[in-house]
């Protein structure tokens, strides 16, 4: 066994304890003063052993993708790897979701006292209720908002108001496009991925960005359909910054950010990730592109704060202040469970959180990451199953950079203290953007079988909440 495979496993086994460590103390915690408001901490779940018409699924799901994934991967065309991906990440977190049962799984799971649906019928006058909708925010108003309409700006709910009033309406709908549409989220990391970073890196990371422990919770929470608006507006950043086709892929990008933004407030914090795509695609334009490339993409700025403008404007006009409702949303969050919360546990306990939603693959990978980025040596070594020698080390550079860009995103999010809990679901759209860190590793199928064992027991030892 060599030096990097048993500095792999040590991250692992350090990250394992940390877990260890949260459900411990968090179940101390919570028996003592029962201030941590979940029922297994650092999760918010509760233990229930379990089987469903999921199972059988899920395991199929996790043997196809850890035997052939990585080969596959390798060797098909790029377009069909991308729809591939797309396919099997959707059935991975529909298979996982069903392991709860179709009722519980994915019908009831956007209809509960907290959720969207439950407000749908206050949409009638659109208009009137976006200028009401910050008289409703805090608990003691008149009429106040569910915990996660109250939580987010109005378009998550909107999404939802709009399938109502195209036929769709019903938690059955809604948690078939929380997972349909969350499932191309996979697609647009790798596009990105390909864009900055190369193919190779972006064939290697696609396995595991379909068998991810975060599927549990990507299905059916709107946290996977925001983690995909989220994807699609930095992959197409990302392509616009590369050159390609800037004049529509830039404002495509702008416009989904904006979108992403009044979808919940928290992802404010991709600006990070996209301050590295625009540092990568830089680096990666002045050194493969020509002076016409470069030309169309000095428009890219431009059309993308145009682009970006188009939603902000939109809500602004219909009487929705943003500042003024993120400013109410802080006071709610303190009249509630995040006002008893203890911030010195949950500030390293969200970290175990993450850790469960992304896998000890990807703990490992991350591990790799920084030695590659920080001590100039790359450590991405060429597998039997890629037709190439592997990718080189400035690409393996870049590739480090973006998936570090999101984990500083989401460690500023954990020091804000907006975010004590439930950090499974809230942090879904930062942590997929770390699992690319898994195309660093040797030995893929070994670690994607540790990834999906990992999900499998989550989701048939615990009933998760969201």
């Amino acid at each position: 066994m060599n030096r990097d495979l048993l500095r792999d496993l040590g991250a692992a086994l350090a990250a394992a304890l940390l877990v260890v460590a949260a459900v411990v103390l968090g179940t101390a915690i919570e028996n003592s003063d029962g201030t941590l408001h979940v029922n297994w901490p650092p999760l918010y779940a509760r233990w229930e052993p379990h089987l469903g018409p999921g199972t059988p699924a899920a395991l199929l799901v996790a043997l196809a993708v850890v035997g052939y994934g990585p080969r596959l991967a390798a060797r098909l065309g790029w377009r069909t790897l991308l729809g591939a991906a797309w396919g099997a990440a959707a059935a991975w977190t529909c298979s996982l979701a069903l392991i709860d049962g179709r009722q519980r799984g994915i019908t009831e799971r956007l209809t509960t006292k907290y959720e969207y649906l439950q407000v749908i019928d206050r949409f009638g006058d659109i208009p009137g209720t976006l200028r009401d909708f910050t008289r409703h925010i805090l608990i003691d108003s008149p009429d106040p908002w569910p915990a996660h309409v109250a939580g987010h700006p109005p378009a998550s709910t909107l999404t939802f108001v709009l399938l109502d009033r195209a036929g769709l309406g019903g938690g059955a709908w809604a948690g078939a496009w929380c997972i349909a549409v969350g499932a191309t989220a996979c697609a647009a990391v790798l596009v990105t991925v390909r864009a900055l970073a190369g193919e190779g890196l972006a064939r290697r990371a696609a396995p595991f960005l379909v068998l991810s422990p975060a599927a549990v919770w990507m299905g059916t929470s709107a946290d996977g359909y925001f983690a995909a608006v989220a994807g699609w507006a930095v992959a197409l950043l990302a392509l616009a910054v590369t050159g390609r086709r800037p004049r529509l892929t830039a404002p495509a990008s702008g416009l989904l950010f904006g979108l992403t933004c009044y979808l919940s407030y928290g992802l404010t914090l991709f600006a990070l990730v996209a301050a590295a795509v625009l540092v990568l695609g830089a680096r990666r334009r002045s050194s493969r592109s020509g002076p016409r490339t470069r030309l169309r993409t000095t428009l890219a700025p431009s059309l993308f704060l145009a682009g970006f403008a188009v939603v902000p404007l939109l809500f602004t006009f219909a009487g929705f202040n943003w500042w003024e409702a993120y400013r109410l949303l802080v006071e709610r969050y303190y009249q509630g469970a995040g006002g008893i919360r203890p911030y010195g546990y949950w500030v390293w306990a969200n970290l175990a959180c993450t850790v469960l939603v992304v896998g000890l693959a990807t703990v490992a990978g991350l591990r790799r990451a920084v030695v590659t980025l920080f001590r100039g040596r790359a450590h991405v070594l060429p597998r039997a199953d890629e037709p190439s020698d592997g990718p080189d080390h400035a690409a393996a550079q870049r590739l480090a950079l973006l998936v570090l860009a999101a984990l500083s995103a989401l460690l500023v999010a954990d020091l804000s203290g907006m975010s004590k809990a439930e950090t499974e679901r809230i942090w879904l759209p930062f942590a997929l953007w770390l699992l690319p860190a898994g195309a660093f590793l040797t030995h893929p199928r070994a670690w994607l079988t540790a990834q999906a064992a990992l999900a499998l027991l989550i989701n048939h030892l615990l009933f998760t909440g969201w």
